[in-house]
């Protein structure tokens, strides 16, 4: 008796007559996002009603915008809003690494009048310390220089040197430093602990090490922050129109008392104004950041000019990938 070989089934797929596309001809579908296009589609139509309802109403007076945006009076109020701010920003941030490294140094004195110093500063408001100065010759008709407790060689009339610039300068330096105090000693204290110790074992003197080792590490982190209080710095320079200083908010406000009618197209050339000098100090903090990076990042971040060169690059490619397919 004989038994018969075990039948073996194979199992083919169908064969099919249309052959399979190369991986090269294929293409990667992007992940369908409905949400991001629809969120997408309403804020372009809101920023086009805003746009729309800010060109097309007639209180804005456009035609009076552009009658006193280049005024002689208003670009005269513009030029003492930068020398307020020109002064008062490099001032204040000496002041305040003074105040850091007084912060951080070894005596108790030095570290209590400077916490002192910042905690009382940063404690009154700005408009409070520029009326304190506007009035400071009520308290103090003169001032001296000699021993201490003891005679005066030198005198000098308070009324005649507080002027309405030196007030301004002097009120935002003080308010500025006591801020700058704590965004230098932020950067100082994030360079990494062994720069110190490294520089000292060097026996590099203090200073040295401070000025070319820590200081420019600090920088890093100092400069976006500074940059900020300088941008706050321009703000706050319209309150020296309280101490009869005509900056550009005075200057404003004054042609606002004499021109009731146009005191809407005065407060948007101030806007415009302002929006042009934060737009520029920023521009120059993003290229002094992009300096400082050098050797902590391995590629530097690209400028805007890189990145629209970029962009449109890319643009042209993707359309190039779709006229081949």
């Amino acid at each position: 008796m004989s038994e018969s070989p075990a039948a073996v089934s194979l199992v083919t797929a169908p064969p099919t007559d249309t052959p399979s596309r190369p991986l090269s001809a294929q293409r990667v579908q992007p992940l369908r996002r409905p949400g991001r296009w629809i969120a997408t589609a309403v804020v372009l139509v809101l920023a086009a009603q805003f746009v729309h309802g800010l060109v097309t109403n007639q209180f804005y007076q456009w035609d009076r915008f552009g009658y006193w945006f280049l005024r002689p009076t208003i670009l005269d109020g513009l030029l003492i809003t930068l020398e307020v701010t020109a002064w008062s920003a490099v001032l204040g941030l000496l002041g305040g690494i003074v105040f850091a490294l007084a912060r951080l140094s070894g005596s108790p004195v030095l570290r209590a009048v400077s916490w002192t110093y910042v905690w009382a500063l940063r404690s009154v408001p700005l408009i409070v310390v520029l009326l304190f100065l506007y009035n400071f010759s009520a308290l103090y008709q003169t001032l001296s220089i000699g021993v201490p407790f003891g005679p005066a060689f030198v005198r000098f009339d308070e009324s005649r040197l507080a002027t309405d610039m030196a007030i301004a300068v002097v009120g935002l330096s003080l308010h500025e430093s006591a801020y700058a105090a704590e965004v230098v000693r932020g950067g100082i204290l994030s360079v990494d602990q062994g720069q110190h110790e490294a520089a000292a074992a060097l026996g590099l003197p203090k200073g040295y090490q401070f000025r070319r080792i820590v200081f420019p590490q600090a920088l890093r982190s100092i400069t976006p922050n500074y940059v900020n209080q300088l941008i706050n710095l321009i703000k706050s320079s319209s309150l020296v129109f309280y101490v009869s200083l005509l900056d550009l908010f005075g200057t404003a406000q004054s042609m606002g008392s004499t021109y009731p009618g146009d005191v809407v197209p005065l407060l948007l050339v101030v806007t415009v104004w302002y929006l042009i000098l934060t737009s520029v100090v920023s521009v120059i903090q993003f290229y002094v950041e992009r300096y400082y990076a050098r050797g902590a990042t391995r590629t530097l971040p690209p400028t805007p000019l890189q990145r629209l060169r970029a962009g449109l690059t890319d643009v042209r490619d993707r359309i190039r990938r779709e006229a081949a397919v």
